[in-house]
C-alpha cells in the first residue's frame, strides 16, 4: 500500500466569499476550526465545492495558505489543483506544493477530452510539479469532466509514484468493485458521494471527501469510524438516516446547496462566484425545513437570510 494520506471523513471545504466577490477569510477561518473541532480526519481546500474554477492563481495559492497556517499540522491538507491544461495544472501543483500542502487532488481534464495516453502524460506533468514526495489523489467524477477513469487504466497511472488514491465519484460501484479488486493493495480508495459512504466502505474505501460533513462533521466521522471498529449495522443506520439530508445537498449545483445550509449555520454568506447562480426560495425552504428537522438549527425566520 502506497501512503495513505487519512482514514475517515475528509471535508471538501466551500470558499466563502463576501458581498463583493473576495474571499472572506474570517469565515473561513471558523468554517476550519469548526471542522477541527469536530475530529475531521482531512480537509481539501480549492477542489469543486471550493469553486476552484473561479479563483485566480494568486487565490488558489494564497488559500492553500491560509489553510496550511491555520490547520497546523493538525490534520492534512489536500490542495485541489487540477485544470484541463496540463502546463496550467502543473503550475497549480507547485504552489501548492510551495504553499504547505500535505497532498494534491487533481481532477481528471475536462472539456478536451483525453484518451488514456493523454491522461497518464496529465498526471506524469503534474507529478513532476509537485516534487519527488508530494501525494497525488486523482479524482475520477465524469459527471462534469466527461473524462472516466477506467480500471484499466490504473494499470498506466501507478507507474507514476505520487499517484496513491483515487477520489471514486463516478457513481458506479462496479467499477469501483473492479479497482478495489486488481489495485486495493497498492491504492487508497475515497467515495466521492456522500450517500455511497457505507456501500464503498465495504468494497475497501479509506474513506469520504465528504459535502455534508459541513454541517454534520463528527456524525460522518462516526460512521466511518463505527465501520472501522466492525459496528457495520450501526454506520448503515447513521448513513440511512441522513440520507434525505445528504440527498438534499444536490438538489441544485455543488456548492449552492452547501452555502445556503452554511448561511444559516452563521458561518458565512451563501454567496457563489458567476456563473452558478442562485438557489431557488422552494430549495432554500427545502434546505432550512430538514436543517430544522434534524435539529441541526432552531426555527428560524427565512426572511432574514435572503
Amino acid at each position: 500500500m502506497r501512503k495513505v494520506i487519512f482514514e475517515g471523513i475528509a471535508t471538501a471545504l466551500i470558499t466563502p466569499f463576501r458581498h463583493d466577490s473576495f474571499i472572506d477569510y474570517n469565515a473561513y477561518e471558523k468554517i476550519i476550526e469548526q471542522q477541527l473541532d469536530a475530529g475531521i480526519n482531512g480537509l481539501v481546500v480549492a477542489g469543486t465545492t471550493g469553486e476552484s474554477a473561479t479563483l485566480t492563481d494568486e487565490e488558489h495559492a494564497e488559500l492553500v495558505k491560509f489553510a496550511v497556517t491555520t490547520v497546523a499540522r493538525r490534520v492534512p491538507v489536500i490542495a485541489g489543483a487540477g485544470s484541463n491544461d496540463s502546463e496550467h495544472a502543473r503550475r497549480l501543483c507547485r504552489n501548492a506544493m510551495r504553499a504547505g500542502a500535505d497532498a494534491l487532488l487533481l481532477v481528471t481534464p475536462y472539456y478536451n477530452k483525453c484518451n488514456t495516453k493523454g491522461l497518464v502524460e496529465h498526471y506524469r506533468k503534474c507529478s513532476n510539479g509537485a516534487g519527488d514526495n508530494l501525494p497525488i489523489i486523482a479524482y475520477n467524477v465524469p459527471s462534469r469532466t466527461g473524462v472516466n477513469i477506467k480500471a484499466s487504466d490504473y494499470e498506466k497511472l501507478l507507474e507514476i509514484e505520487n499517484i496513491v488514491a483515487v477520489k471514486e465519484a463516478s457513481g458506479n460501484l462496479a467499477q469501483v468493485g473492479e479497482i478495489a479488486a486488481k489495485y486495493g493493495d497498492e491504492l487508497s480508495i475515497y467515495a466521492g458521494n456522500d450517500e455511497l459512504a457505507v456501500p464503498m466502505l465495504s468494497l475497501g474505501s479509506k474513506g469520504v471527501i465528504s459535502v455534508v460533513s459541513h454541517f454534520i462533521p463528527s456524525e460522518m466521522v462516526g460512521i466511518c469510524r463505527d465501520y472501522f471498529d466492525g459496528k457495520v449495522e450501526r454506520s448503515k443506520n447513521v448513513m440511512l438516516h441522513y440520507m434525505e439530508l445528504i440527498k438534499a445537498m444536490f438538489v441544485d449545483v455543488n456548492p449552492l446547496p452547501v452555502k445556503k445550509a452554511m448561511s444559516y449555520m452563521g458561518y458565512c454568506m451563501e454567496k457563489c462566484r458567476s456563473p452558478i447562480g442562485e438557489l431557488s426560495d422552494e430549495d432554500a425552504i427545502k434546505i432550512k425545513k430538514l436543517m430544522e428537522k434534524y435539529h441541526i438549527i432552531k426555527k428560524i425566520d427565512i426572511e432574514k437570510y435572503k
